[in-house]
């Protein structure tokens, strides 16, 4: 009975998400109650490192919504990050699975050597973590890369601070932590191949995988190689 109850509540708390005129409240109400069904149904599946996915993870999206749910948050993205992708602090790319990535440039983002996120990054952090919250049933993937001066075991570390920062942001803005996964994957994928600095190569990547009905695991995956 308090199961019940507790959907019923849910479900009608649901409706009152986005204002009438929202082009994507239909997307965005269609997200949270996979979240609501997915708290209630889905709790046997499990991610990559064994722990329970949670509520909007186990609702996801059908198969053949994917497509459009992702071309509207890849617009959002784009839309609301204009002016730092024309001054080249970041950049969004839609990769061949359907994933977004957000190529955060670490030379804007944080002093050389350090992973403490400069006042600007977190300008545009915001704006990503607003859309992270709106499209729900996505899991976040955030890599850190380096270029290939210095040690590769320094270089190792400094990619998953940065990836820890940036992770770490994110879910202080709101993007719950269940939905963040985060490694550092050093030198080893650069987007110019040369034994100097190079910027392109430092840099974190933010890679959004939706969550497709049937096919939860695979959000979980960790993205592909994402180099050159």
């Amino acid at each position: 009975m308090l199961l019940k109850k507790t959907l019923i509540a849910s479900l009608a708390a649901v409706t009152l998400l986005g204002c009438a005129n929202d082009p994507n409240r239909s997307g965005k109400i269609g997200a949270a109650t996979g979240a609501v069904l997915g708290a209630v149904i889905g709790k046997q599946v499990s991610g990559a490192d064994g722990a329970p996915i949670v509520g909007a993870i186990a609702g996801a999206v059908a198969g053949g919504a994917v497509g459009g749910y992702m071309d509207r948050q890849r617009n959002e993205l784009k839309r609301k990050l204009e002016a730092e992708e024309r001054n080249r602090q970041l950049s969004v790319t839609q990769m061949p699975d359907g994933s977004l990535k957000v190529a955060v440039a670490a030379d804007v983002t944080f002093d050389t050597g350090a992973a403490v996120l400069k006042p600007q990054a977190m300008a545009a952090l915001d704006k990503v973590a607003t859309i992270l919250q709106d499209y729900a049933a996505t899991v976040i993937h955030v890599v850190g890369h380096t270029d290939s001066v210095g040690s590769p075991a320094s270089n190792q570390s400094l990619s998953e601070r940065r990836a820890a920062s940036v992770a770490s942001y994110l879910t202080s803005r709101g993007v719950p932590s269940q939905r963040m996964r985060e490694e550092g994957r050093g030198e080893r994928e650069l987007l110019i191949r040369s034994s100097v600095s190079e910027p392109q190569n430092r840099r974190v990547d933010i890679v959004i995988k939706p969550i497709v009905q049937g096919n939860e695991q695979s959000a979980y995956t960790p993205p592909g190689y994402l180099g050159g």
